[in-house]
């Protein structure tokens, strides 16, 4: 289990989007979302899940936010994250391992952007982009939605996407009933 302390995340603007290389303190970014049962502990479990055998670790998790549910909007709401985390796992070892825990926790895709126990998303790796049919990255709809850039510029505020950074788009976006949870803090790894 990952030992956490309330941090703030700033990443310095000269360590974001610095030519080709992958220069930022973790190799890649994960989202978290919920919105069946008890949606925080769902995101709570899914991430010990992915570090339980130490390929994974956690550098900053972000604050957990409620938010309206998107694409189909008669459903239960959803709780969101983001953690940047460490490992040596390329991107598409990382996808299949977060998809292993979504069928170990339940996940049913019945339906595209229907209610789900837990979804983890890989949204940046340090391989950088890839285009395939079931991997692409960044992940291509980060810039529209709120629901991900909120906790996604709590770890990595000036992470560079398609020429901007993460606040950046983030100020763009209707931002309308996305809130942090009152008890949710950003939290660093310390070693």
């Amino acid at each position: 289990m990952n030992t956490f302390d309330k941090a703030s995340t700033e990443m310095a603007s000269s360590e974001a989007g610095r030519g080709d290389a992958f220069k930022h303190p973790y190799d890649a970014i994960i989202a978290l979302g919920s919105n069946i049962g008890d949606t925080r502990a769902n995101m709570a479990k899914a991430l010990d899940m992915l570090c339980a055998d130490g390929a994974v670790s956690v550098v900053t998790r972000s604050r957990d936010f409620k938010t309206p549910p998107w694409g189909i909007t008669d459903q239960p709401w959803f709780a969101n994250a983001c953690a940047s985390v460490r490992t040596d796992l390329g991107a598409r070892a990382l996808l299949a391992r977060c998809l292993e825990i979504e069928l170990q926790l339940g996940r049913v895709r019945a339906e595209k952007w229907g209610p789900r126990i837990i979804d983890l998303d890989v949204l940046v790796h340090r391989d950088g982009a890839v285009a395939e049919d079931d991997l692409v990255l960044p992940h291509p709809r980060i810039t529209e939605r709120a629901f991900v850039l909120a906790p996604l510029a709590d770890v990595a505020p000036d992470l560079i996407l398609k020429g901007r950074r993460v606040v950046d788009w983030l100020a763009d976006v209707d931002q309308t009933g996305i809130e942090p949870f009152s008890d949710s803090h950003v939290l660093c790894v310390t070693d």
